[in-house]
């Protein structure tokens, strides 16, 4: 039994992805508006990442106080 079989599809899949980049590519540098898209989605992306962190800071300061409220008598009996 082949595993593949003659032509090699994978080198076909991978002219057919190479060619569409660069068609992509191509059709990117005929539209010279594209980099002011790209600066606006790096922000926004930028300010989503911040807001992320200062929620996991805040779940884990308030994690963390509560943690330190439980008493704990170290295993021993009472």
């Amino acid at each position: 039994m082949r595993i593949n079989p003659p032509g090699y599809p994978q080198l076909a899949y991978l002219r057919a992805f190479a060619g569409a980049r660069i068609a992509r590519l191509s059709d990117a540098r005929k539209r010279q508006d594209l980099g002011a898209s790209a600066i606006e989605l790096a922000i926004i992306t930028a300010i989503l990442v911040g807001l992320a962190v200062a929620v996991l800071v805040i779940i884990n300061t308030i994690v963390t106080n509560r943690a330190n409220e439980i008493n704990s008598n170290n295993g021993k009996i009472p």
